[in-house]
């Protein structure tokens, strides 16, 4: 085979193989991003059983454990926060939605309302990342062996 003709055949060849290999990795569960739900999955059908009046037991039926409770005086508050992620196959994660349901209780323990919050409502807060400094902490290795001196 002249040299001219595999020059031009090997581009054709490689793109045959690669192509099909790179189609069975996307439909295979290799994406290149991953959506994930952390937290509970509130679900419509769910949502429209909590009406005002109902004991704080059956809303543990329906809608599970809260994941934190609140208590301001004799009232209660129930929280469910559902966060929807995505992942890169770099482990990078991103927040795409963030929803809180808020039921709150009288002193009764009867559902007063029920309240469905996401990120347009509040407000973000950065995290501080500094630490208070402590002693022992801060010094280095060669630090603490010139101490010790």
């Amino acid at each position: 085979m002249p040299s001219r003709v595999r020059r031009h055949l090997f581009p054709v060849l490689a793109a045959l193989v690669i192509v099909p290999v790179l189609s069975a990795c996307s439909g295979s569960g290799m994406a290149l991003t991953t959506k994930r739900v952390e937290g509970y999955s509130l679900k419509q059908d769910q949502l429209a059983q909590i009406r005002p009046g109902q004991s704080q037991d059956l809303v543990t039926i329906v809608l599970g454990s809260p994941q934190t409770t609140n208590n301001f005086g004799t009232e209660t508050a129930f929280y469910y926060i559902e966060t929807k992620k995505e992942e890169t196959a770099f482990g990078l994660e991103t927040n795409k939605e963030r929803t809180v349901l808020a039921v709150y209780f009288d002193k009764n323990k009867r559902v007063v309302d029920k309240a469905v919050y996401s990120a347009k409502d509040g407000r973000v807060f950065p995290i501080e990342s500094r630490k208070t400094a402590s002693y022992g902490e801060d010094r280095s290795f060669i630090e603490s062996i010139m101490a010790s001196f």
